[in-house]
């Protein structure tokens, strides 16, 4: 009676291998896009950064939206503002009254 002793098969030893180098290249993969990616723990830093030095701006164009807002309005044909209208013949066309003096 003989015993026969296997060896381990080579097919099986590779197999491994290759599973382990695929596992651990998907893992430093996920774990690279987790902190450096478009989604990832330094952009989302970068992003806060950003909203914070961009407030102050968006304040202020929403203050000139609501003044640029008003001036449109006491100029519309609802609600006219005959001071502001007069002001504004006198800056853009240049009108002056036939009692005025012009000191430039």
């Amino acid at each position: 009676m003989s015993v026969s002793v296997s060896k381990p098969r080579a097919g099986l030893r590779f197999g491994g291998m290759v599973y382990f180098a695929l596992t651990t290249t998907l893992t430093v993969y996920f774990a690279f896009a987790a902190v450096q990616g478009d989604y990832g723990v330094m952009r989302q830093a970068q992003t806060s950064g950003e909203m914070q030095s961009l407030t102050p701006e968006r304040d202020a164009l929403v203050a000139d939206l609501a003044k640029l807002k008003n001036l449109t309005h006491r100029l519309s044909d609802e609600y006219l503002d005959v001071d502001l209208l007069d002001e504004q013949v006198r800056s853009v066309l240049g009108y002056i009254r036939a009692d005025e003096i012009v000191i430039r």
